[in-house]
């Protein structure tokens, strides 16, 4: 089936249909052949089909209805320890247990991500992201038993589709994209960017909703609150620590 990556929309209703195992090998060896850090392949796919696993997950995000739902949630790990322990059987003496590292480990999985999901969608298949990964990644290390030097970056649940929402909007593409140099946003420019996003009928639906004036007070005051940012980055952090990211 040909898609269009324009054409991509996140699914978080699906059917129980489980997903063949000769397209699940697809998916995974298209995502086996992303780009890499050094060829290194600094990253690991749980896939977590099982019913009763797919359950114990559930509450690391939120009880999102589609991880019980979609036949396969995979959870997606920088992983520095499958590559460590392979130099350290041949007398190399690796140094990967660091920041720099993590950085190195976390690109190369959501490239890997990334890849899987062009395939899924190419096979019919519908995908979401799951940023709540990052929230709880302590719980997630602890039911997928994830050794020191694993830790997850996020998470996509795959299925075949039940619904079919309409393309969410995106700002206009010179928003995002910068020739030659970096060029900074004037207060006007801003306005412009921002406007066709502000003047739609889902926004005034959630200015009304939230009794707030304006997006972007929904973002700060209600959906990524202050308080709730810097526990989030403590708590990663700390795990980042303990699962060996910041030993040199």
């Amino acid at each position: 089936m040909k898609t269009s990556l324009a054409e991509h929309r996140s699914i978080r209703r699906f059917r129980p249909d489980p997903i063949p195992s000769e397209v699940l090998h697809d998916l995974l060896t298209a995502a086996s052949r992303a780009s890499t850090c050094g060829n290194m392949q600094l990253y690991s796919l749980v896939v977590t089909e099982d019913e009763q696993l797919r359950e114990e997950l559930a509450p690391c995000h939120f009880n999102q209805p589609m991880v019980r739902q979609a036949p396969c949630v995979i959870t997606v790990c920088a992983d520095i320890h499958r590559f460590s322990r392979w130099c350290e059987l041949r007398g190399a003496e690796p140094c990967y247990d660091n920041f720099a590292w993590f950085l190195n480990a976390a690109t190369d999985a959501l490239l890997a991500a990334q890849n899987l999901c062009v395939e899924a969608e190419a096979h019919g298949l519908g995908v979401c992201y799951l940023g709540t990964t990052i929230y709880t990644a302590a719980d997630i290390v602890r039911i997928l038993e994830l050794p020191s030097g694993v830790v997850p970056v996020t998470t996509v649940v795959a299925g075949y589709p039940d619904e079919s929402p309409a393309l969410t909007d995106r700002l206009p593409l010179e928003a995002v994209v910068h020739f030659e140099k970096y060029r900074d946003y004037t207060p006007e420019r801003i306005g412009e960017l921002w406007a066709e996003r502000e003047a739609s009928a889902e926004t005034q639906r959630l200015l009304e909703e939230n009794g707030l004036p304006n997006l972007a007070q929904i973002f700060t005051r209600n959906r990524y609150r202050a308080e709730d940012n810097l526990a989030i980055s403590r708590s990663y952090f700390e795990l980042l620590k303990k699962q060996g990211f910041f030993n040199n």
